[in-house]
């Protein structure tokens, strides 16, 4: 399989948030948020836009506190954690201002314990250097970020990424796989996969594999008749085709 990004309308949607973020009127709203189901691209999309602008990517940790938090970020600046907490905070934030790069937090619903007492240190940063946060979660992350409203009013545009079309589906067949796959295969992928791109990379390597025991080029929905396509590493069973 081919290894390269695919634009899908989910990550165009993302790339007008930024836009709307570097052009915003109120510098303190700078932070997007970025939610939906495990599979849709949330990551991977917001991965790709780190590559390009050399963003600082965090994943949050379930025992993250803001010490903690402050470790991976003096790492992932290679900024000298030592010292007391103010001076180390200080490093940080003015080695961000002088580059002005956009962070990440990804999982950020393990920022929201002790009353978000990490989330408020990303504010705090957000608010001394107005850079673009980028903040990454499941659907219902929002809803939590609301019960803070000195962090959710500084939320300046929100990123709800969708299921896929199979128009989605179609490119990243097209423009991933290194066999042809087949319109109506493509239609059967996108309806097992439950537009996951998570789950339709999955497909595509699978029938890859197909294409090479079956040593053609093409590969139809007959062709795999009866195989499973999607496998949802979330509960480690495949995804059944519905009839």
């Amino acid at each position: 399989m081919r290894h390269k990004f695919v634009q899908t309308e989910n990550a165009s949607l993302f790339r007008e948030g930024i836009q709307i973020l570097e052009n915003r009127g109120a510098m303190e709203a700078g932070m997007m948020l970025v939610t939906g189901r495990p599979g849709d691209g949330k990551s991977s999309t917001v991965d790709n836009w780190a590559s390009e602008t050399g963003a600082i990517y965090l994943r949050a940790k379930e025992d993250w506190t803001p010490s903690y938090f402050m470790m991976d970020l003096c790492e992932a600046l290679d900024v000298d954690p030592r010292g007391r907490a103010k001076d180390v905070f200080t490093r940080c934030v003015s080695k961000i201002a002088m580059n002005q790069t956009p962070l990440i937090i990804d999982e950020v619903e393990f920022t929201l314990r002790n009353n978000a007492a990490v989330l408020e240190h990303v504010r705090d940063i957000s608010d001394l250097t107005e850079i673009i946060v980028v903040l990454i979660g499941m659907a219902q992350a929002g809803n939590k970020i609301a019960r803070h409203m000195q962090i959710a009013s500084r939320i300046g545009y929100v990123c709800a990424f969708q299921p896929a079309p199979v128009e989605d589906v179609a490119t990243a067949c097209r423009e991933l796989a290194e066999c042809e796959i087949s319109p109506d295969l493509v239609k059967r992928i996108h309806k097992e996969a439950d537009g996951r791109m998570r789950l339709v990379l999955n497909a595509i390597a699978r029938i890859e594999q197909a294409a090479k025991a079956l040593g053609v080029d093409k590969v139809t929905a007959a062709d795999m008749e009866g195989a499973d396509l999607c496998e949802d590493w979330q509960t480690r069973l495949p995804t059944r085709r519905r009839r």
